[in-house]
């Protein structure tokens, strides 16, 4: 066979491989390890290949901590390469390496405003070589949600916008219609007590708002460890276990 020919082959099968990867990741799911969670998600967890957005509730529609580590927490757990884009400038690393998000992992673009997040955003996402793509954004229009969605269906590719406004009252277009996956509202409360002096570890009051082809659902949550788990706090829990990683499911 002529020297071209194999070369055009060999472009051809490496082009076939890749469309078989990505295929293969779209159908994949991430799960949160908790049972009373990924049991009300399509096949038991969130999709790869699909967008998901995250807002805070309360004072978090603002600041953000919260749904900015809950976006970190489900990066993280993805395994590979993370783009984190954004405009604010109170984007604090370390706060996401508590989540499991480590600098090793994560690359950060600071945008000059949100049209850029959005462009970067779609262009990482049709790139396949990230696991997952963060964009913090106050706006989300219906037609650039429709453009993360195909990127991300095209590459496998996880895409998760963070929902942050500068006013609460603006947190009302959380309403209004985009193409995501699923919809996250996430919202600070008190720590459990502990036993000794100190600050228990984080909580939030969890709404998953939309889910396409799974069910509704709140629930209060231990906020994430250090690898980007959630869990069920023991007091909440029905028949609560400890795992060996110190986390709490339920049994049953």
């Amino acid at each position: 066979m002529p020297a071209a020919d194999t070369s055009r082959l060999t472009d051809l099968r490496q082009q076939i491989e890749q469309i078989e990867r990505v295929i293969q990741r779209a159908r994949m799911v991430l799960p949160f390890g908790v049972p009373e969670i990924d049991r009300n998600l399509r096949k038991g967890g969130l999709a790869y290949g699909a967008l998901h957005e995250i807002a805070g509730g309360a004072n978090g529609a603002v600041d953000g901590a919260a749904a900015v580590s809950f976006a970190a927490g489900i990066a993280a757990r993805t395994g590979g390469t993370v783009l984190w884009c954004h405009c604010q400038p109170d984007l604090f690393a370390p706060a996401l390496a508590q989540s499991g998000l480590t600098a090793d992992r994560v690359v950060f673009f600071e945008a000059p405003d949100e049209n850029a997040i959005l462009d970067a955003c779609e262009k990482a996402l049709r790139h396949g070589g990230l696991t997952a793509v963060v964009g913090e954004v106050s706006g989300l229009p219906l037609v650039a949600s429709q453009r993360l969605q195909m990127a991300a269906e095209a590459s496998g590719t996880m895409a998760l916008v963070v929902r942050r406004w500068r006013r609460h009252v603006d947190a009302r277009d959380f309403g209004n219609s985009t193409a995501s996956f699923t919809r996250w509202r996430v919202t600070p409360v008190n720590s459990g007590a502990l036993p000794v002096r100190g600050v228990g570890r984080s909580r939030w009051y969890m709404e998953q708002m939309r889910t396409r082809g799974g069910k509704d659902f709140e629930c209060e949550v231990e906020g994430c460890d250090g690898k980007g788990f959630i869990a069920v706090p023991s007091v909440l829990a029905d028949r609560p276990v400890e795992t060996e990683d110190g986390r709490y499911r339920a049994v049953g």
